[in-house]
């Protein structure tokens, strides 16, 4: 008898440390799947994905999610879309009406396929399978007879267009249709004119309504953000320029939450001391842009009530894993990082415009890039204990809360640095690698407020007019986002 216990106390033992090694090996296999999303190699999310559903299934995990993923990867580098049918046996799929077959072939036949159309908040989200850009939409306006239209054609197939019923409490009735068999359209209206504006992230359009506005028409060309004209080009279509500039609307004014007195935001002014950060013709500094704008944002939010705290008020460095403490000691709601961007010499008079981060892996070049310049200072203080950090802080909910928060910061940055300047652009709400994020406990963005690199951008950057319009978009971005999320 105690020989057959000691057999029985081995056997556990033995299963015990072979299930711990199987669960260490499930854990490096999500490590290295992060690591592939970081340098957008499809074949090694693949491999590694397989070896996480095939470790979940030994391990008895719910490996169905991964399943899925692991799916849309292989349809992806198959260049097939990926329909609810894909999954279903041959059988099955033999027996499809005449209907379903003619879906899936139109959904074949046209450059993107749109995965699904929903509101969530004040917004209209519709997700795609593949990156899109903004050649893919075109907005306008319909005479207000009987109501205001607003129009957007979106390049796509949607299958589930005609059963797709959207509202808005902003909006007295949407309409989402197949217009074309490669052209989604989706139609709002109103009695009177709504403020709308969207974005584009990447696989996503958002599309904002943001309550009534004056009744006055808004052009194409306003809202369609296209790349900033050089001196050259201003000079040749300064007619053009002049009649968008006639009719852009007001930015709506956004109410400070009754609740601001209870919310508590911390804000990051980038590199500082001996980082200057990125250099600008005239020797002008980001670092410099960077507090002035960081100064301007506390005493905005101060009036309208919030408890506000800045990582630095002075010309000093502060290590990138200090950034964030005060964030998480204070207990802070928010947490705002600002920055300023640049371009090599090749590219620095023809880019310029705001973007908003959120944290992420990058999968877009033009994000690792930004990240690496941002984080070329901080990176070689990470030990490796902080880089898994980051890779397991990916899958936290705020990750959610901090797209929100960064599509409503850049909404509110476009509007007030338009009232002035009407040629800004808009280069978008983008997720990244920013180790500075990886620490905030707490819905957490990084805004690059313009490109110091660009001749005539870097010089309104150090204007004080200009800082304050950018501390007040971002200030009105914050209050959007509390009215919505309380």
């Amino acid at each position: 008898m105690r020989f057959f216990f000691l057999l029985i106390f081995s056997f556990n033992l033995l299963f015990s440390a072979a299930n711990t090694s199987l669960e260490q090996q499930y854990r490096d296999a999500k490590i290295d799947f992060l690591k592939a999303s970081l340098k957008d190699n499809d074949d090694e999310k693949i491999t590694e994905l397989q070896k996480i559903i095939d470790l979940g299934k030994k391990l008895k995990k719910d490996t169905r999610p991964d399943e899925k993923k692991l799916e849309v990867l292989r349809s992806k580098n198959l260049g097939k879309p990926i329909t609810k049918n894909s999954t279903k046996s041959n059988q099955t799929q033999n027996v499809q009406s005449q209907t379903k077959s003619e879906e899936k072939k139109n959904s074949q036949n046209v450059l993107y396929s749109i995965k699904s159309v929903y509101t969530s908040n004040n917004t209209v989200v519709i997700d795609f399978n593949v990156d899109i850009s903004q050649n893919d939409v075109k907005y306008f306006k319909l005479n207000p007879n009987p109501s205001y239209r607003d129009v957007f054609d979106i390049n796509g197939y949607f299958k589930d267009a005609v059963n797709t019923k959207l509202s808005l409490d902003e909006v007295e009735n949407i309409v989402v249709g197949q217009n074309q068999p490669n052209v989604l359209r989706i139609v709002f209206s109103n009695k009177t004119s709504p403020n709308i504006t969207y974005t584009i992230s990447k696989r996503q359009i958002i599309i904002i309504v943001n309550g009534n506005s004056s009744n006055k028409k808004v052009s194409k060309q306003e809202i369609k953000n296209e790349p900033k004209q050089t001196s050259s080009q201003n000079k040749t279509n300064s007619k053009q320029n002049s009649e968008v500039t006639t009719k852009t609307t007001t930015p709506t004014k956004v109410t400070t939450p009754k609740n601001s007195i209870n919310k508590t935001i911390v804000i990051d002014a980038g590199h500082g001391g001996d980082d200057v950060g990125a250099v600008g013709p005239n020797k002008r500094y980001e670092k410099v842009i960077n507090l002035n704008v960081a100064k301007y944002l506390e005493s905005i939010l101060k009036q309208r009530g919030y408890k506000v705290y800045l990582t630095r008020s002075t010309d000093v460095f502060i290590k990138v894993m200090d950034r964030t403490v005060l964030a998480n000691e204070k207990n802070a709601d928010l947490f705002i990082s600002i920055h300023t961007n640049s371009m090599p010499k090749e590219k620095a008079n023809s880019t310029s415009g705001i973007e908003t981060f959120f944290l992420s892996p990058a999968r877009s070049e033009r994000a690792k890039k930004v990240a690496a310049l941002e984080n070329k200072d901080d990176i070689r203080e990470m030990n490796e204990s902080s880089k898994s950090a980051f890779l397991e802080s990916l899958n936290r909910p705020r990750i959610t809360a901090s797209h929100k928060f960064a599509i409503d910061v850049q909404s509110g940055l476009l509007q007030a640095a338009r009232t002035k300047y009407k040629d800004v652009n808009d280069s978008g709400v983008k997720e990244g690698p920013f180790w500075v994020l990886v620490g905030a406990q707490m819905p957490s963005i990084l805004i690059e407020v313009g490109f110091i690199s660009h001749p005539e951008e870097s010089r309104r950057l150090y204007e004080k007019d200009y800082q304050q319009l950018l501390a007040n978009g971002i200030a009105n971005g914050v209050d959007s986002y509390f009215s919505k999320n309380p």
